[in-house]
């Protein structure tokens, strides 16, 4: 991992994605949606019904999560990423409405990795395993959409430093599969 992380703040402009590489660290500022798998399904089912989406995700980013409880006096409990792949089925459908990063673990698929070269779009890991760490960068939380979800729901978060690392940029390249064709030659 290379040091000096660059710096995000939301919603993302094109030209700084476009700065990204695989590999880069990153500290997001600003704000971040959550959303997982039903609440994708539901989005998608609403595009499908030509209904608008209940959050602007325009220049946003979708972090794949669902928050512990709160304890008292923090704005979320522990809150980790949920494997990216299982919502690849609804990824494209919003990224064409203007979503431009998403932030889960585990690999893309190749429609996922398509739409986002197509899009301009940027796929971020968070570290499964620190789920304490990152919700200390969140400063506030509040369900934005879907509340009978419960910890699905869509919350709108407020984040100061969130560490990722870019795995999917905008030309298309994959830190895992740079990562194993490093291990293949040795």
């Amino acid at each position: 991992m290379r040091l000096n992380p660059k710096i995000i703040r939301t919603p993302v402009a094109g030209e700084d994605l476009r700065k990204l590489r695989t590999g880069d660290p990153v500290l997001i500022s600003g704000t971040l949606y959550t959303a997982r798998d039903t609440a994708h399904k539901r989005m998608v089912q609403m595009l499908e019904q030509g209904q608008s989406l209940p959050v602007d995700l325009n220049n946003q980013i979708l972090f794949y999560a669902g928050p512990a409880p709160a304890p008292p006096g923090k704005p979320v409990g522990s809150i980790g990423p949920t494997t990216a792949c299982r919502m690849d089925a609804y990824t494209p459908a919003l990224l064409e409405k203007g979503l431009k990063g998403t932030i889960g673990k585990g690999a893309r698929g190749d429609i996922v990795r398509k739409a986002m070269i197509k899009h301009g779009a940027v796929y971020f890991a968070a570290i499964g395993g620190i789920a304490a760490l990152l919700a200390k960068c969140i400063t506030s939380s509040r369900i934005v959409a879907f509340e009978d979800l419960g910890p699905e729901a869509i919350r709108k978060l407020e984040v100061s430093d969130f560490p990722v690392i870019v795995v999917n940029d905008t030309e298309g390249n994959d830190l895992f599969e740079q990562e194993i064709q490093k291990y293949k030659k040795i």
